[in-house]
């Protein structure tokens, strides 16, 4: 038996694990998926109804091609619904490769002795932060190795240090960040440095996978980690985001690893998590996991589906580890979110774009290296509305309040306007003159779907005001 510390072991009821496979294994093995049952089951997710269990299961059990389509359309309508055309956009930013753990699927993993280590500087993230703004980035996520010289401390000065940084008309809006688990007090003072969203990843479910592929340092811990976003909810950060890195174990049990997740939060603290994250394995220095459970593209575009249909309200991650062509081809399907512009490397942002990833600088290999500006002409030639809002942020539309906007459908009425705000920002501020031009066009074309009221108006007014010069404008 493994020994941790003291404030490592889970004592608070609220805290205990809540994942049982059999009980997940049960459902997916006895489970029937009927035509009917499928299509009462995406009418219940159109009304906006969270899914059960055994509601995801029926859509996991469906093999025939006509009702997996059925899925992905119901996916795709209820995205419209909820999200419109919006796109969040973000970029990682690797503030420090020091890690004592051993994940086999990670690039980071102590085991890699040849790896050079690196922690930025203050004026090194000064310098990472500005190349991001000059981008034309509002929102980044840090990203740390779990090492003692992250602390809890430490990452709330570096939290500071990017939130100071004001280059030419940008800055940083909204920070949040991922990174190792923390007892309560360090949760707390993590918040207290004004982060968005906290993120940790369970990686897999199933504990005994789970120990397989984490062969030392605290992360063995699967109930430390299983429990680590209950311990930031009871430190006030009620905005968290969870994930599974699928590869690793069934993609089945995954989703019903991150559904059941879902209906914990939900149960205890009556809001969800702000984001779902789903990840695939890939390519990493000294990689060393089976290959039993890779996700295959179909699969991949499946389970994103019913991830969309299942948890109607959460936003969705979609990360550059996967290709272009997918993460187009799946941005139809319920992503609400994903990075431009990534460079995984410490310090890379500041050397401008990498050409050829060098697997030995960075977590793990990326698969669309577009910039920023091609991802921004991508999504406003498809007609996406890309965005760095962080209004809901800024205004304490988190966790329950959030849930109060979100649910009714209203948060839709502020999340175009300041989308298109956000949008009109950048046009302004870092885009190309073609991009301007057909962004502007796109501005007109939403502005008049949106009808004609007071609050359309308003919205006019606030885009002459950033093309006039002022900046930061949303509702």
């Amino acid at each position: 038996m493994i020994y941790y510390p003291e404030k490592y072991r889970i004592a608070d009821k609220r805290m205990q694990p809540f994942i049982d496979p059999d009980e997940i294994w049960d459902y997916i093995n006895k489970v029937k998926a009927d035509k009917q049952g499928v299509r009462d089951v995406i009418s219940a997710s159109l009304d906006k109804k969270r899914l059960s269990l055994q509601e995801t299961a029926i859509l996991l059990n469906a093999t025939d091609p006509g009702l997996i389509e059925e899925i992905k359309e119901g996916a795709r309508t209820l995205k419209e619904k909820v999200y419109g055309e919006r796109i969040v956009l973000f970029a990682p930013l690797y503030v420090g490769d020091l890690c004592t753990n051993n994940c086999q699927y990670c690039g980071f993993r102590s085991s890699n002795k040849d790896t050079k280590r690196i922690t930025l500087t203050s004026d090194e993230l000064v310098n990472e932060t500005t190349a991001l703004i000059d981008q034309g980035h509002k929102r980044l996520i840090l990203v740390y190795g779990e090492h003692p010289k992250y602390s809890a401390d430490f990452i709330a000065e570096t939290v500071k240090i990017v939130y100071s940084v004001k280059h030419n008309n940008g800055e940083i809006r909204r920070v949040n960040i991922n990174a190792a688990p923390f007892d309560i007090p360090g949760f707390r003072k993590v918040k207290d440095s004004g982060i968005g969203t906290y993120q940790i990843f369970q990686e897999t479910y199933h504990e005994p996978t789970y120990k397989k592929v984490h062969l030392g340092g605290i992360k063995r811990n699967y109930e430390w980690r299983l429990t680590s976003l209950d311990r930031a909810q009871e430190a006030g950060i009620d905005d968290v985001g969870i994930g599974a890195l699928f590869g690793l174990y069934d993609w089945r049990f995954e989703v019903m690893g991150l559904v059941r997740h879902v209906n914990h939060f939900e149960a205890v603290y009556n809001v969800g998590p702000h984001t779902i994250s789903f990840p695939r394995i890939q390519n990493a220095l000294s990689l060393d996991i089976s290959k039993d459970h890779l996700v295959k593209d179909e699969e991949f575009v499946r389970l994103v589906s019913i991830l969309r249909l299942a948890v109607p309200y959460t936003g969705m991650i979609l990360t550059a580890r996967e290709p272009a062509h997918i993460r187009d081809q799946i941005l139809r399907f319920g992503v609400s979110q994903i990075d431009g512009g990534t460079n995984l490397e410490l310090g890379g942002y500041s050397k401008g774009k990498a050409e050829a990833q060098d697997l030995s600088k960075g977590q793990f290999q990326i698969n669309d290296n577009r910039s920023l500006s091609e991802i921004m002409d991508e999504l406003i030639g498809k007609g996406y509305i890309p965005s760095f809002c962080t209004a809901c942020y800024r205004l304490g539309r988190t966790g329950e309040h959030f849930m109060e906007f979100s649910v009714p459908g209203f948060i839709k009425r502020y999340c175009t306007p300041n989308a298109l705000l956000t949008m009109a920002e950048y046009l302004e501020d870092y885009a190309a003159e073609d991009t301007k031009n057909t962004g502007y066009q796109l501005i007109d074309k939403k502005i008049q779907e949106l009808g004609h009221d007071r609050k359309v108006e308003k919205l006019k007014e606030k885009i002459d005001q950033i093309k006039a010069g002022q900046r930061d404008l949303y509702f």
